[in-house]
């Protein structure tokens, strides 16, 4: 039984939801997002005493396959829905002497300590700001968010001697000890 997929989705007012088959568009004031879901699932859009509900079901709640995807699906419909109302967001610290990041049109231009400067460039449904050494990455869809800010860090992992890099803002490096010095020579 999957407790996460029994729970309905609840749709708030200004968002538009529009069910066709497998797949699902959510429109709101952030932007817009559409999906296709696993055939195992099937989504219905109910009135319920908070206002619309989405609910996910499954034909067979004891085949394994089927319960997987219950939950994941009604996960990724409550992503959907808070991605359009209220966007998702990612900060990253640059730390290092001399690394220097800005804003150049939709391009994040880093300066992390290689011969050249890395522009990455960020699609139009992303947006993002710089302030200082800080890199905020803001958008409505929860994976592109993510996997951008993972791929900028990337570019210069946060190294464990003097933390030097990209981490996340909330990312705690595990520092080690320098190499020991010899004594009596």
């Amino acid at each position: 039984m999957s407790r996460v997929g029994k729970k309905p989705v609840i749709v708030p007012s200004g968002v538009d939801v529009v069910i066709d088959g497998l797949s699902m568009s959510v429109k709101g004031p952030k932007g817009q997002l559409s999906r296709t879901f696993n055939p195992a699932v099937s989504i219905q859009m109910n009135d319920g005493e908070n206002g619309k509900e989405i609910s996910v079901l499954v034909e067979n709640e004891t085949n394994k396959n089927e319960r997987s995807q219950w939950g994941t699906a009604r996960s990724l419909i409550s992503n959907m829905i808070t991605g359009v109302t209220e966007g998702f967001e990612k900060k990253l610290e640059v730390n290092g002497v001399g690394y220097r990041v800005k804003m150049a049109g939709n391009n994040v231009v880093l300066n992390v300590g290689y011969s050249h400067e890395v522009n990455f460039p960020l699609p139009d449904e992303i947006t993002g700001t710089v302030e200082g050494n800080l890199i905020t990455i803001s958008g409505a869809d929860k994976q592109m968010v993510g996997e951008l800010a993972a791929n900028i860090r990337k570019i210069r992992k946060p190294e464990p001697y003097k933390g030097k890099g990209i981490k996340y803002i909330d990312e705690v490096i595990r520092r080690k000890a320098g190499k020991a010095q010899k004594s009596g020579e």
